[in-house]
């Protein structure tokens, strides 16, 4: 960071907006503020140049033929890649996971190539995964789960240069028994929710990664009593 005003850009949220991924920015700000640390959020459009001088990129998520457009959109103009590699963090999710791994597949079985800022390929499987899904978080990512919901056919395989988010207790996740991914301070996961409304301690993760230290906690009790519903909900799910 080069003052002290957090930079938050919302990357394409014109075609990468499915189910609400686009409250993420709205969380991560308004944390931010309640904590006096000033914050703006720049929405980045299809038409509009990425900067690489911002703090924390999003990605959300979106049908086949959104994420094709923001691969390539985003493959010709690397903002994000420059950025990541300067230390910047970015949170992608569904859609946004996939295309930051090197390649995809779409249900048309068409091979595209990712951005590369995560070790992972994805493709189609044999059945879409619909619900609520409870992910326990990886060592240094959490001590508590994580909620949410997943609607998405991909599944995602993960390489030596990344490593899952979390293990999955209830749902589907990758695919293979975890969720997400992440390299360095680049991290992804299936979670819809948004995620990071219903799950603070992952936003205070990557607001941590930001500010160079975790911040101060806020106690919401309103958020608990809406994380044990939903983990009482996957529960009997599956059941």
């Amino acid at each position: 960071m080069t003052d002290s005003t957090v930079r938050i850009g919302l990357v394409l949220p014109d075609i990468l907006g499915t189910y609400s991924d686009s409250g993420n920015a709205t969380v991560l700000r308004q944390r931010l503020r309640w904590r006096d640390v000033p914050a703006t959020v720049l929405e980045i459009g299809y038409d509009e140049p990425v900067p690489a001088s911002l703090d924390l990129y999003l990605l959300g998520g979106g049908e086949d033929e959104a994420q094709t457009l923001a691969a390539s959109r985003l493959r010709a103009n690397p903002g994000i890649q420059r950025a990541a590699a300067r230390g910047a963090v970015v949170f992608a999710v569904c859609a946004g996971l996939q295309l930051l791994g090197t390649e995809f597949r779409t249900f048309a079985g068409v091979r595209h190539e990712g951005l590369g800022l995560l070790d992972l390929t994805t493709a189609p499987g044999k059945r879409r995964a619909v619900g609520e899904i409870v992910v326990r978080a990886g060592a240094g990512l959490g001590a508590e789960p994580l909620t949410g919901f997943e609607n998405h056919l991909g599944v995602t395989t993960i390489g030596p240069g990344s490593r899952p988010l979390g293990e999955v207790l209830s749902g589907t996740g990758n695919g293979d028994g975890t969720d997400g991914a992440v390299t360095g301070r680049v991290l992804a996961t299936y979670l819809h929710g948004p995620v990071l409304a219903r799950n603070p301690m992952l936003a205070d993760l990557l607001l941590g990664w930001v500010l160079g230290a975790p911040p101060p906690a806020l106690p919401l009790p309103e958020v608990s009593a809406l994380r044990r519903e939903r983990l009482h909900a996957a529960k009997r799910r599956h059941r």
